[in-house]
């Protein structure tokens, strides 16, 4: 019995294509060519904005006025959770909150048992504050504008209980700070079209924004209290919903903060991450699980039909998926504003090869104890 490899191969290159042209089409197309809905009218709630910190001084100092100063005609408080902090984090909280009558900072002086990360003093933030929408973000993020919280505030409305919005990195000079954020664009490009498929699976802590009711009425993060992550991405893929999630994508309501400076703080931070993610619902699991290993295989496939089968066919092939890659790429890095990595697209998505390899024993890894 003859086995014709090169026929093989070139078969299942094609159903890697297929698949990955299958989520371009329908799921991040969503983003590409989203339009804002049209709204007759907007209330304006009332907001708690929770931000929590351990020895985070320098952010709160540098960010937080930026929070304050927050051009809104409604109520709005921001709740500091000074979690435990060594260094001066509590003084320059006091010394905010003279000018910023708005400003309520929360003490936390010892540790909880048996509720690992950030989730205590962020279930703490919550309950002390008054109103019943909850915008978050964290300590090293400041808002792209002071219509931050109008905007974010916008979007509930008929019956919308979460809003997801997008945590950028400031644009800097260097390798590693273009693939920083064209990781963090692809993440956003992901769970935003997930949600406009009507299958959000999480957001950012960096900015997010849910209803205080929603949270209690879920026990707020009893689920996973023993993990160390998970207050962002694991409670909004345990209640988020097709009807009661929204996006907001304009960039004055975007977040910035400060990216790492080397590989291992980074490496770090994104293994700290991806540890959560395998307590997905298995439906999320598979979806993003099928796009990851269809995009890993998609590469070696590649150079074998070139190699063996045939170059040309296999690179019409390779270019048809590309196109259809960069008219997305282009149309959702324009939206989220990072378009300045638009021409370097080809090359990051074969980072993204490397980058499946670099985190992927994250999937067997224990989550690590801290927050930070």
């Amino acid at each position: 019995m003859n086995v014709y490899w090169p026929e093989i191969i070139f078969a299942v290159f094609c159903l890697a294509t297929a698949v990955q042209v299958f989520y371009y089409l329908y799921f991040f197309v969503r983003l590409a060519f989203y339009k804002k809905p049209k709204q007759e009218s907007s209330l304006q709630h009332a907001v708690s904005v929770i931000v929590c910190a351990r020895d985070e001084a320098q952010n709160i100092a540098d960010n937080l006025p930026e929070v304050l100063q927050q051009e809104y005609r409604s109520t709005f408080e921001v709740v500091a959770v000074n979690d435990n902090s060594f260094d001066d984090s509590k003084y320059v909280l006091e010394y905010l909150s003279k000018p910023f009558r708005n400003l309520r900072p929360v003490e936390l002086k010892q540790e909880a048992r048996f509720i690992q990360g950030k989730k205590f003093p962020l279930s703490v933030g919550i309950k002390e504050s008054k109103h019943e929408l909850l915008l978050l973000t964290d300590a090293d993020c400041k808002p792209s504008s002071r219509r931050w919280i109008e905007l974010m505030q916008a979007a509930f409305v008929n019956g919308k209980e979460i809003a997801l919005g997008y945590g950028a990195y400031y644009k800097k000079p260097g390798l590693l700070n273009k693939i920083i954020r064209f990781e963090t664009f692809i993440s956003a490009l992901q769970y935003f079209s997930y949600a406009l498929a009507g299958k959000p699976y999480m957001g950012v802590g960096r900015n997010l924004a849910y209803r205080k009711e929603l949270f209690f009425r879920n026990k707020g993060f009893s689920s996973h209290n023993q993990l160390p992550g998970g207050d962002d991405d694991l409670f909004i893929n345990r209640v988020a919903t097709k009807e009661n999630t929204a996006v907001v994508l304009d960039k004055d309501a975007f977040t910035l903060s400060e990216p790492k400076t080397s590989w291992s703080t980074w490496r770090s931070q994104k293994t700290r991450h991806y540890t959560t993610s395998k307590f997905y619902k298995s439906s999320h699991k598979f979806l993003l699980g099928l796009f990851s290993f269809s995009h890993f295989i998609f590469y070696p496939l590649l150079v074998l039909s070139i190699l063996f089968f045939n170059w040309w066919i296999s690179l019409c092939v390779f270019g048809l998926r590309l196109l259809l890659q960069g008219i997305v790429y282009y149309r959702s890095m324009k939206l989220l504003d990072e378009q300045d990595l638009f021409w370097l697209y080809p090359f990051l998505d074969i980072w993204q090869w490397f980058y499946y390899l670099l985190f992927a024993n994250t999937l067997f890894k224990k989550p690590g104890n801290n927050w930070k």
